[in-house]
């Protein structure tokens, strides 16, 4: 997916879709009354926009909260009308996901009392909880939910909407519109995920309480918009969805970097890692030359003895080459996450990130690049992160 290509506006032309155009043939049909909003034609495809945007915003809470909601409507319908329920819609799976949820926000509530030496790895906990709750949403619950749409009347309000209502073209619905709604509960889920890398890397209880603050709001506001009306709230879905597709490059970075940073904390990688002689992978600090921050690459000396960075954009695109400015380089040791810096007299410059495998090895990824030793980053290196964190305008997709 390059920069043309996610600009396509294809991709925007089976958004709008989604919500569909409709009315146009409804007022011609003999209909005594025009429906109610919540049965109007297409009103079941927008209600569906606010619940996959809601599920990508909490993945396991939207899931569990949709098959709880199954589970009901099929326990009230007859029992000769009742059809099998898909897995997610089984009590097993939402009343446990509800009881994981209701953990963490008990974590939440408390565990701004807790050091952040202590509630750390409950952070970490969480984050993987929503990877794994979000790759499941999308290759199980979501697909699902567009096929169930596909099946009803809605799906061919659209098409009567558009001319098309005595040919079935269900087919060409479901063909279109799966992979378009994956794609956007993709950009979506890559925004909040984000949130949870940051609360992650946080170093400040408040600021975590201020990031769980704006995750809930997102989530509450979809939910409150389409419980008041199924059409406000999918517009409201729809420009979290262009949002998040215009900050998905930012997302992606930060979300590797997290996707990273768990693999090594949680598998101790630190302890079986030895730093190799030319091909170290680590992440850029700060955006140099146009290439934005985090991004991902492997660090060598070139033959000027100059350091590169060398990476691949999305990390599947042609491989391409960063020349870090000249100047002299130490590698800062911090409590939870090192770096390398830019040192200048007296003021350093954070210029790599170092995953967590490389604690410990901080001397040795320093005499293997000539760098001018290890140094304690402490307070005020928190602080600069935090201070640059909200300072720093969000990327394009490219890098």
């Amino acid at each position: 997916m390059n920069h043309s290509l996610m600009k396509n506006r294809w991709v925007w032309l089976w958004l709008v879709l989604l919500l569909g155009v409709h009315g146009g043939n409804a007022a011609a049909q003999a209909q005594p009354a025009p429906p109610a909003p919540s049965q109007a034609p297409g009103a079941a495809v927008a209600q569906q926009i606010s619940v996959l945007t809601g599920m990508a915003i909490s993945p396991l809470l939207g899931a569990s909260a949709y098959g709880g909601y199954r589970w009901y409507q099929w326990r009230k319908a007859p029992e000769a009308a009742r059809k099998p329920l898909p897995w997610f819609a089984h009590p097993w799976f939402w009343v446990t996901g509800l009881v994981i949820v209701g953990a963490c926000f008990l974590k939440d509530t408390l565990g701004n009392a807790m050091p952040a030496a202590i509630k750390k790895p409950f952070d970490v906990l969480e984050a993987l909880e929503n990877k794994f709750s979000g790759l499941l949403a999308t290759g199980a619950v979501v697909p699902f939910l567009i096929l169930l749409t596909g099946d009803s009347e809605s799906s061919q309000a659209v098409w009567s909407a558009m001319g098309v209502a005595m040919v079935d073209l269900t087919w060409l619905y479901k063909l279109l519109v799966i992979p378009v709604a994956m794609l956007a509960f993709f950009f979506v889920f890559l925004a909040a995920n984000s949130i949870n890398v940051l609360i992650l890397l946080s170093p400040f209880t408040t600021v975590d309480t201020l990031l769980k603050g704006i995750r809930l709001a997102l989530l509450g506001s979809v939910a409150g918009s389409a419980f008041l009306n199924p059409w406000i709230g999918a517009a409201w879905a729809l420009v979290i969805i262009i949002g998040s597709y215009l900050i998905a490059g930012w997302s992606f970075r930060l979300s590797h970097y997290g996707a990273v940073y768990l693999w090594d904390f949680l598998t101790l990688r630190n302890k079986r890692f030895k730093p190799k002689p030319d091909r170290n992978r680590l992440f850029l600090g700060r955006s140099i030359n146009k290439v934005p921050a985090r991004t991902y690459g492997v660090l060598r000396r070139n033959d000027a003895g100059q350091l590169t960075l060398h990476y691949r954009p999305w990390l599947i695109f042609h491989r391409q080459t960063l020349t870090l400015p000249s100047g002299t380089y130490a590698v800062g040791r911090g409590a939870i996450n090192s770096e390398i810096l830019k040192v200048d007299g007296e003021k350093t410059q954070t210029t790599l990130l170092l995953p967590p495998r490389y604690r410990g090895h901080e001397a040795e990824l320093s005499n293997l690049y000539g760098l001018l030793g290890v140094r304690p980053v402490g307070l005020h290196a928190a602080l600069k992160w935090l201070k640059e964190l909200f300072s720093r305008k969000a990327p394009a997709l490219t890098g």
